[in-house]
């Protein structure tokens, strides 16, 4: 009933509503607007002509609509109604342009109550509207600065003597037009303070390796301006840093050797003084693209200065790698020295880690770590640390595979062991989680918070051990099978969708985040930065540990002892 009833309701309105714009056609309308001397002036005080060319409206980008499509608020009664239409909501098909050109400096405009402000027919035209690869069109980038020019005359003009506008008139495609630096509908105003300028305006094509190549541009400009002064404070945030457009213009962009540039040494002192009031000549003449390692080819007074820099760089590099390397070997020599004293007088008689079980996690831990670093460097190929690994992908890529092997190799040896070994069936029987770890859990919780004085008593291995056990094999059977389904994507595609590989990667990457993360933050401390076994838990090295340390923390373990490394601290006292 209440579908009907809204049915009913939707057939008045229609009722009420169509007659009025029943039977108008396009020819209706131009028996009066192929009158080239009708026109009215608008409510900014311009004249604007109703004329409608019906050839130019038939080749339009709206052809197939009617004038009724755009025109809502005509009736069958006008124009003898006399009433004014209302302008044209483009929004109605174009939301997205229309959002964009609302944000821009015309749309804010607009709001603000400048009528005069460039609407979408100022740029589009009104009844011609052909998009921008259509050679007549307004828009097309050999008019577009004629279309730009109706409102901002002196600024197309300027760039028209610029080098952009004399390489576009040269018929060089990619010179830039309005649109590439100022956007196409959410046209920006640019304004000199804006750092922007640099980073996402002119960066476009002068970072461009294609078009400095194709046009024997110099490639480090950006790179050059990003590493000087005012680069380095635009990009930590300052305003009023200055951009390229700072000192090369914004329109009128002319070679140093122009002597209208603004960086041609007869204004040098006049552009530079905007920003630093009492500029002489001298400090003019600072570069600001230095690029040192140009010194090499650098000529004259200018080469001279880039040399010194050079040396001036080579001489600190040398100074500041050989001081701190000399540094850093001595004091690494030194700790290494008095840990293996510290090792060596120390008495650990206890068994901790048989030599097949130390095996077997020196080779899993090797094979983690090469799968860390060459994984991340996949992932993130620009990172430094894809960088130190060199710029050859398939040297990593297959290094993260040959360390993915040795992984899930180690992973089979570990499992034969546990099956066919007495050690390790011991070693799984004692890792297997019980009920007493739960309790554990609770009462350590109670004595890291103060609210007992009384730490778990735990045997061979506790809560932090097993999770830790069992967190790997689960780690390693997900990071193998989804490896594997990344590596052999052509094979795993035949038996399920490409998806399939899709959610594999994503689970590959974070399991690796996971992974990484809880062997830094849980496994580290427990073996290296806990202060009752740092600098290192030796018994991944040598199997043992101090009865002390086993007594502390496994005190209900049964333990095994070796005499063979039984030592006495006062044996080398000297």
């Amino acid at each position: 009933m209440n579908r009907l009833r809204y049915l009913s309701l939707c057939a008045l309105t229609l009722a009420l509503t169509l007659p009025a714009r029943a039977g108008l056609k396009n020819s209706d309308c131009l028996d009066c607007h192929s009158d080239k001397t009708l026109a009215i002036t608008n409510a900014a005080g311009k004249a604007v002509s109703l004329f409608v060319d019906e050839a130019k409206l038939k080749a339009s980008a709206h052809k197939t609509n009617s004038c009724v499509s755009c025109h809502a608020d005509v009736t069958v009664k006008h124009p003898d109604d006399n009433v004014r239409l209302q302008p044209v909501h483009c929004a109605t098909c174009h939301a997205q342009q229309t959002e964009s050109y609302n944000a821009s400096v015309h749309g804010l405009a607009l709001k603000a109550g400048h009528a005069d402000a460039a609407s979408c027919q100022d740029c589009h035209d009104s009844h011609e509207i052909l998009p921008p690869n259509v050679p007549t069109s307004p828009l097309n980038y050999a008019h577009l600065a004629e279309t730009c020019g109706a409102c901002h005359d002196q600024e197309v003009k300027d760039w028209k003597a610029s080098v952009h506008g004399k390489a576009l008139a040269a018929g060089v495609r990619d010179a830039p037009t309005c649109t590439d630096c100022h956007s196409e509908h959410k046209i920006a105003a640019l304004k000199s303070v804006s750092p922007e300028v640099s980073a996402e305006v002119c960066s476009r094509c002068h970072a461009s390796e294609r078009l400095n190549t194709k046009y024997k541009l110099s490639g480090d400009r950006v790179k050059t301006f990003f590493g000087s002064y005012h680069g380095l404070a635009a990009q930590y945030g300052s305003t009023v840093a200055a951009n390229c457009g700072s000192c090369h213009g914004y329109h009128k962009i002319l070679p140093s050797t122009d002597t209208n540039s603004t960086i041609n040494a007869a204004h040098l002192v006049e552009t530079c003084g905007k920003c630093h009031p009492g500029a002489d000549e001298k400090f003019a003449a600072g570069k600001i693209h230095v690029d040192i390692e140009s010194a090499k080819s650098a000529g004259g007074g200018d080469g001279i200065g880039l040399q010194i820099n050079s040396w001036v760089r080579r001489i600190y590099l040398v100074l500041i790698f050989g001081t701190i390397g000399a540094m850093f070997i001595h004091n690494a020599l030194l700790f290494l020295r008095k840990v293996a004293t510290r090792y060596r007088v120390a008495v650990r008689p206890v068994v901790r880690m048989s030599l097949a079980q130390r095996w077997q996690h020196f080779v899993l831990a090797v094979s983690f770590i090469i799968l860390a670093i060459t994984g991340f460097a996949l992932k993130f190929p620009d990172s430094w640390l894809a960088r130190v690994l060199g710029s050859s992908e398939p040297f990593r890529r297959w290094t993260h595979r040959i360390a993915g092997i040795v992984l899930l190799v180690v992973g089979a040896w570990h499992l034969i062991y546990l099956l066919t070994s007495r050690d390790g069936r011991q070693l799984l029987k004692d890792l297997f989680p019980v009920k007493k770890d739960l309790a554990d859990v609770w009462c350590q919780i109670r004595y890291l918070l103060g609210w007992s004085t009384e730490k778990p008593k735990i045997g061979r291995f506790g809560y932090a051990e097993k999770m830790e056990y069992w967190a790997v094999i689960w780690g390693t059977i997900i990071m193998g099978v989804s490896g594997l389904m990344i590596w052999l994507k052509m094979d795993v595609t035949r038996f399920l969708p490409r998806w399939a590989v899709d959610v594999a990667l994503t689970i590959h990457y974070y399991e690796a985040v996971l992974a990484c993360l809880a062997i830094i933050v849980w496994h580290f401390y427990h073996v290296i930065f806990d202060p009752d076994v740092y600098p290192l838990n030796p018994a991944c090295w040598d199997g043992h540990v101090s009865e002390e340390w086993q007594a502390h923390e496994h005190p209900l373990e049964k333990t095994t002892h070796s005499t063979s490394n039984i030592q006495h601290p006062t044996s080398n006292a000297e």
